[in-house]
């Protein structure tokens, strides 16, 4: 038996069109997704990408495919599914690492994002560092230096969005004319993380959320942007293929009451009826016998 946990995104710190593709910088916080993989009988109610991942490393060692039905896949995960928050990478991530310690193998960063990505487009909270990454086809992987912490107010909408369908929009030319404004966002990411500085990470991720909102709105936003300018926040976070919203902060030094006060008061209680607070984590896939 092996067990391995992957975290979740709060959204994304940038997502755009950066060094000449769409790439992203995911926003790991701390919550998680447990997959335990043992030998045992398949559930019935399994997710089907987990065990295409058990599937795909089998193939990969040269094992036989009917190894796959003595092999049990539990998934222990709260995260809100098809929101933009990573939780399927978080799933299937875990699964392969967990997978590949019970069979005798391990996996660098770089073979996992490959092995992801062969299965749907995968968030970047499978690497230790904040990771400028080719989500589509992991051929960019570009780790900064450690990330300065912050916490997260994340704002959770009843709306869901499958990854699969926003990468089926046409997108690409509003891509492209954010450019400019996402090279200057990832500018900021680095030089944020080399300086420690959350507020210029935060200024990073608006820009980025900013330039989002011509392809996917969220809905007061114009709101949200007012109330972290009023309330000194260091920015904001999107999902830019989902529905969620994160306020970027330091609950030692914000008035969190205050936030969820001023929310209802301007009814964005509707649009972000749950909210969770979240401390920023390193991301990484942690693996345990």
């Amino acid at each position: 038996m092996s067990v391995a946990r992957c975290p979740a995104s709060g959204g994304e710190l940038i997502q755009g069109w950066i060094l000449g593709s769409e790439k992203l910088v995911s926003c790991p916080i701390d919550w998680y997704s447990t997959v335990e993989v043992r030998e045992g009988v398949p559930l019935v109610n399994e997710r089907p990408l987990a065990r295409a991942m058990v599937n795909t490393l089998l193939a990969r060692w040269d094992y036989p495919p009917t190894l796959s039905q003595t092999l049990r896949i539990e998934i222990d995960s709260t995260i809100p599914v098809a929101k933009g928050m990573a939780s399927s990478t978080a799933d299937i991530a875990a699964t392969a690492v967990a997978t590949a310690h019970h069979l005798g193998h391990s996996l660098s960063e770089s073979e996992l994002a490959a092995l992801c990505v062969s299965l749907e487009p995968t968030d970047s909270t499978l690497f230790h560092a904040l990771t400028l990454f080719d989500h589509h086809h992991a051929q960019t992987q570009i780790a900064c230096a450690p990330a300065p912490h912050f916490d997260l107010l994340v704002l959770e909408s009843p709306v869901q969005l499958r990854t699969a369908d926003y990468h089926r929009l046409p997108r690409r030319t509003a891509l492209e004319a954010n450019a400019g404004v996402l090279q200057q966002a990832w500018d900021k990411v680095q030089t944020a993380c080399t300086g420690n500085n959350p507020s210029l990470l935060g200024e990073a991720a608006t820009l980025s959320a900013v330039a989002s909102q011509t392809l996917l709105p969220k809905p007061g936003f114009t709101a949200l942007l007012s109330l972290v300018e009023r309330c000194g926040l260091y920015g904001l976070t999107v999902a830019h293929s989902g529905s969620v919203v994160g306020l970027m902060l330091d609950r030692r030094y914000h008035d969190v009451d205050y936030l969820h006060w001023a929310l209802a008061q301007r009814d964005l209680a509707a649009h972000w009826p749950q909210r969770h607070l979240l401390a920023s984590v390193n991301g990484g896939v942690q693996a345990s016998a």
